[in-house]
């Protein structure tokens, strides 16, 4: 079986007063939503649902309704393939190593937090920064992802999206 899954990081809401219309567009067919912080309200959640079923970590600005529901990391497993979610996984140089004290045995792990997309593999695992969303900072644009996973081959592929 191949699954679609779309991801989504720091989307700011109400900062930003709303998601990006495109993501409707974009994840039109995936079958489920991973979000990696920064969502700042709950409602991110009840929208994002309205596409697909959501999975998500709390990042570090959030209103409390936001910490008071989400755990600051947790690990999923869709198909064959484990992901671990987290929004801060440290400093660039330092993520191949926290990916795996963070989470050892997950073939990707998921974060958020620097607003600068990132989709490599490191030692087996793939670390997968989708971007932000909403707030592109120096980055030329905004960004989602999408993780493509293949059960029959064991294989997981991350794309960045700009839009």
């Amino acid at each position: 079986m191949l699954h679609h899954i779309g991801v989504i990081s720091d989307t700011h809401v109400p900062h930003f007063r709303r998601l990006p219309e495109v993501l409707w567009v974009q994840f039109a067919h995936v079958e489920s939503i991973i979000h990696a912080g920064d969502l700042s309200v709950l409602s991110v959640l009840d929208e994002l649902a309205t596409i697909a079923p959501v999975t998500a970590v709390q990042g570090n600005i959030e209103h409390e309704e936001v910490i008071l529901k989400l755990p600051i990391k947790r690990q999923i497993t869709i198909g064959w393939c484990k992901i671990g979610i987290v929004h801060i996984l440290g400093d660039r140089e330092h993520y191949a190593r926290n990916g795996r004290r963070e989470f050892p045995d997950a073939h990707v792990v998921i974060f958020g937090h620097s607003h600068i997309p990132y989709n490599q593999e490191h030692n087996g695992q793939l670390l997968f920064n989708p971007g932000s969303a909403n707030d592109r900072r120096r980055q030329p644009t905004c960004s989602i992802g999408i993780l493509s996973i293949d059960d029959e081959k064991k294989t997981v592929h991350g794309e960045i999206i700009p839009i």
